[in-house]
């Protein structure tokens, strides 16, 4: 075992302890599999990151790291938080990308573009690998471990970049909040749900916060279903689908957390032909870890 650099970082904030909470180690050299999944296990975190050089492959694609993702009992191919949030630890660490402005990552999904705006960070997000609506007895069976009827569903689709991830619309956010889901039906699925926070009906509507959305995401936990606190996957692929399907604008803001007593925010722009989603992060520890 050695000391490695390490940093505890939250995202999708700028104020700590209010976004979603990241282990980065920084050094992952030589760690086996097994050790990097037994100490995500120990952290008790949703996600802790192992930060490596690129491979041949992809330093040649321009690849300024290479980060590799886990959660509880598994390794993850991308993840939004932990992509930002690693991002976020090498350049604190003095990473220096070979793009001013830009970084490349490298991870299970291939490489992963981000770019600075100011103190905030955006990822391209990755293509989906599923799309197009969902199967009508998916929907009833949403539905129902939701504890919303299915009238409540206003549309729905597939939104598979990586996570497997179901999403479904809700008339408001107050209906978002309100929610209350049934473990025992939706524990085997990865739901995320949106509902508007502006004007019920008014494409690119916003409340006094400037937010358009209110989205909460659910998926298999340790302990039957859990709640991730500000999930990038799935705002990701909320963002291609709603600004795709014509029920969001080109940009927008999404509030996530918001039950759990968070106030993640997650910055969404279309930029020609690519949707960036980014926000901000803060270390909230520092040190090292021994491993």
């Amino acid at each position: 075992m050695h000391q490695r650099p390490f940093q505890q970082v939250d995202v999708f904030t700028a104020t700590p302890y209010r976004g979603n909470p990241l282990a980065v180690v920084l050094d992952g050299s030589g760690l086996s599999t097994e050790a990097m999944q037994a100490y995500t296990n120990w952290t008790n975190l949703s996600e802790a990151t192992f930060l490596l050089p690129p491979t041949a492959e992809g330093r040649a694609a321009g690849a300024d790291y290479r980060v590799r993702i886990f959660c509880p009992g598994r390794e993850l191919p991308f993840a939004g938080h932990p992509t930002l949030g690693s991002c976020h630890a090498w350049l604190k660490a003095g990473g220096q990308p070979q793009v001013a402005g830009q970084v490349v990552q490298e991870c299970g999904v291939g490489l992963v573009t981000l770019r600075q705006d100011g103190d905030r960070l955006a990822f391209a997000a990755p293509p989906l690998i599923k799309n197009g609506p969902l199967a009508e007895d998916d929907v009833a069976l949403i539905a129902r471990g939701l504890g919303v009827a299915r009238s409540d569903i206003l549309h729905h689709a597939w939104c598979d970049n990586g996570p497997n991830w179901r999403g479904v619309m809700l008339a408001s956010s107050a209906q978002v909040l309100a929610l209350k889901p049934d473990a025992s039906l939706l524990g085997q699925l990865d739901v995320g749900v949106v509902g508007p926070r502006g004007k019920v009906g008014v494409i690119g509507s916003t409340d006094a916060d400037g937010i358009a959305f209110e989205v909460r995401a659910f998926f298999p936990g340790n302990n039957g279903l859990a709640e991730d606190p500000v999930t990038g996957s799935l705002n990701a692929a909320l963002a291609q689908w709603l600004i795709g399907a014509g029920l969001a604008p080109a940009q927008y803001v999404a509030s996530q957390g918001t039950c759990l007593g968070r106030a993640g925010r997650v910055f969404v722009e279309q930029d020609g032909g690519t949707i960036w989603v980014g926000g901000s992060s803060v270390t909230c520890m520092a040190g090292e870890v021994l491993l």
